[in-house]
């Protein structure tokens, strides 16, 4: 039986040792499988433990990030983020407005009631053509910033992989059905940091928030997070649930390309970042980490209903999709 990291009003997201599929006999791989797929199918969330990427390189990562956002404004802007199609550059609090609305009039409304407070740094992969990373100079405390983000881009893109195979393994299709729709790397790894803030804010504004209440767009996404909480994933109640840090983890959650791609058998649910816990004195609340690796199958891929989602035509609920296209589609909306 899997440990749950989250129980809470009708919300279980089960605690699953990812070295038991990696390094596993093939008991514990098809049961860790298993579990991982029941976890993407009734909360669309997981949280991993014994992942192939080890701490030290994520506390590295972290003091890497903690280093570029505080670099000047003036200097972060010079490497803005600048079109859906590229999605890499810096983007400063309240420029993103994470929501499930498509309307771009709409989004505008809630982004001047209630801008996230945030800002990021996206990364995509290195030989994508026309579309440079926005890499900062190499000076300073950022020598090393390049190699250090492409090495954990290639440890995510590799874990991706894996966690994809579990899914197969869990449907009981060829284990490698996905290596063929994930093996160029059309994934984006997100710096976010959301600034230390008075507490007020939130007291003020009640519809104040880090980040707006959103589903990913994507297959999965990896979310490293430091221990500052937040995170709040929506229950099947209607109600949103701490999703607290476990230190060691990885959270793992199912995008809605994945949900289409399952036919709805998975599913892509609703979280936001929120008002911390109050663990800190005082009128501030700390500034927060963390750092979200956005999976997709590759931009070139047609995306169909997985076989054994469906036992007849009628049953496929989508169209068939471009992967790139749609995603493009997703982030015109929220920038």
């Amino acid at each position: 039986m899997e440990k749950a990291a989250v129980q809470a009003d009708g919300l279980l997201i089960p605690l699953i040792d990812f070295s038991k599929f990696l390094d596993g006999d093939e008991t514990q791989k098809l049961e860790t499988a298993k579990a991982i797929l029941h976890g993407f199918q009734t909360a669309g969330f997981i949280y991993l433990s014994n992942i192939p990427i080890a701490p030290q390189t994520r506390k590295h990562v972290f003091d890497t990030s903690a280093k570029f956002f505080k670099l000047p404004i003036d200097t972060k802007l010079s490497h803005g983020w600048t079109t859906p199609e590229a999605n890499r550059g810096y983007s400063a609090p309240g420029r993103e407005k994470v929501t499930q609305l498509t309307d771009v009039n709409e989004v505008e409304k809630i982004r001047s009631q209630a801008p996230d407070i945030k800002e990021s740094f996206e990364i995509g992969r290195e030989d994508e053509p026309g579309h440079p990373n926005q890499w900062p100079a190499e000076e300073g405390e950022l020598i090393g910033f390049k190699s250090t983000m492409t090495d954990f881009f290639a440890q995510c893109k590799a874990l991706h992989t894996e966690v994809m195979r579990a899914i197969a393994v869990g449907m009981g299709i060829d284990p490698n059905f996905f290596d063929g729709f994930v093996d160029v790397g059309d994934n984006t790894l997100r710096l976010l940091h959301y600034p230390a803030v008075d507490k007020k804010v939130f007291q003020v504004n009640p519809g104040q928030v880090r980040a707006g209440e959103h589903s990913d767009y994507g297959s999965i996404t990896l979310l490293f997070q430091d221990a500052a909480g937040g995170l709040q994933v929506k229950s099947p109640n209607g109600q949103f649930v701490d999703a607290t840090p476990i230190e060691g983890t990885c959270v793992v959650n199912a995008g809605d390309l994945l949900a289409r791609w399952s036919n709805d058998t998975i599913k892509s649910t609703i979280h936001r970042v929120v008002e911390p816990p109050s663990k800190s004195e005082g009128d501030i609340h700390p500034p927060r980490y963390s750092i979200a690796y956005f999976c997709n199958p590759n931009f070139k891929d047609h995306i169909e209903a997985i076989p054994g989602t469906y036992a007849t035509e009628a049953e496929k609920k989508y169209d068939g999709i471009n992967s790139g296209q749609y995603l493009v589609q997703r982030l015109a909306a929220t920038y």
